[in-house]
């Protein structure tokens, strides 16, 4: 099914595979959009608030993770209907929806507007920016037309241009954007659907997984896209999906894989694997995972990077996760844009 692309067609009806084909032109649109946009220069910035939900806010946790050891201050991301009491005027409040109607996100952004914080907004329009328009904060338009999850190289790349144009980050992260740039198009040569499943390593994990629960795993700067895969498979191949972090998880997780085998058979558990930043202790933990779900699970995958930046293997591995799980859909044939439970959900919110 996986090399007829036909069938592909058929079932992916809304091309979200050929929207995957389009990430490296996007982040190129995006630099420009956020180089070119209005901003205010903000003096004094003392911390730094990302609100955002879902394929919008998963940005906001990749830069946490990604500056980690690069900006001075604090970035705090906010999934939530307010905002932390600590919030204020040298706050730097970023508000992300790319519909520009999310609930959460107007509430928390009129609660900033309240509390003077200096705002920027991004969205392809909507409540979020006609809202930033009468308020006289900035806004960021970006293209119209995708799946909020299908737009995140517009609110990632927009983001770090803002961090950028601020001085928030100081250090230089052009080579490693165009490294991001080249990889990315790397991924999408050899995981399009045009290339058969036996060259295809994204077709192939999907296979593997098919009939079983996901269990993804993350450290250091993985743990977010260990979460956007965990929202990939929810959204794109409909399925119940879990992700965790280590070393955390060794703390108790590992407890329910040893002594649980009947439940631990339904589960394909996945590693993310990094020979250049796993520091010993880190090695040492995920090899006894493997070892422990080698007697447990169905499937285990390591997941090895390509690049050399930590921004490059990020959007590799986030890219093939976004892969597997349109294939996966594909094999369960349902149509991966389609999420008609959250439509049912928000208008059950807006009858209230």
């Amino acid at each position: 099914m996986l090399d007829d692309l036909e069938k592909i067609s058929d079932i992916d009806r809304s091309n979200m595979l050929d929207t995957l084909n389009q990430f490296p032109d996007q982040i190129k649109e995006a630099i420009e959009i956020a180089k070119t946009a209005k901003m205010d220069h903000f003096i004094k910035i003392d911390d730094v608030l990302i609100t955002g939900m879902g394929g919008s806010g998963i940005s906001g946790d990749i830069v946490t993770r990604l500056f980690r050891d690069k900006i001075d201050i604090p970035i705090v991301v906010n999934k939530e209907y307010d905002l932390p009491k600590w919030a204020r005027k040298d706050t730097l409040a970023i508000f992300f929806s790319y519909s520009g109607n999310t609930e959460e996100t107007l509430s928390a952004f009129k609660i900033a507007s309240q509390k003077k914080c200096k705002i920027v907004s991004i969205s392809s329009g909507g409540k979020l920016q006609e809202l930033s328009e009468k308020r006289g904060v900035a806004h960021i338009k970006i293209p119209s037309g995708f799946q909020p999850r299908a737009a995140v190289a517009y609110s990632l790349f927009t983001l770090i241009v803002i961090l950028r144009r601020t001085g928030l980050l100081k250090n230089t992260i052009e080579s490693d954007i165009e490294e991001t740039i080249a990889i990315t198009q790397d991924v999408i040569d050899n995981n399009k659907k045009s290339v058969v499943e036996e060259s295809n390593l994204s077709k192939q994990m999907a296979r593997k997984i098919l009939n079983t629960i996901p269990q993804i795993y993350g450290w250091g700067f993985y743990y977010p896209i260990a979460t956007r895969w965990r929202q990939q498979l929810n959204e794109n191949s409909k399925v119940i999906a879990r992700e965790d972090v280590v070393s955390e998880s060794n703390h108790n997780d590992i407890v329910g894989w040893s002594l649980n085998p009947e439940a631990s058979k339904n589960f394909s558990c996945i590693l993310f694997r990094d020979k250049d930043n796993e520091s010993l202790n880190m090695s040492t933990r995920l090899n006894f995972m493997k070892n422990l779900f080698e007697d447990s699970v169905a499937n285990i995958i390591e997941i090895h990077p390509k690049g050399k930046s930590k921004l490059a293997k990020m959007m590799y591995t986030m890219c093939l996760g976004d892969f597997l799980s349109c294939y996966l859909a594909i094999l369960r044939n349902i149509d991966p844009t389609p999420v008609d439970i959250i439509t049912e959900l928000k208008q059950r919110l807006a009858e209230i």
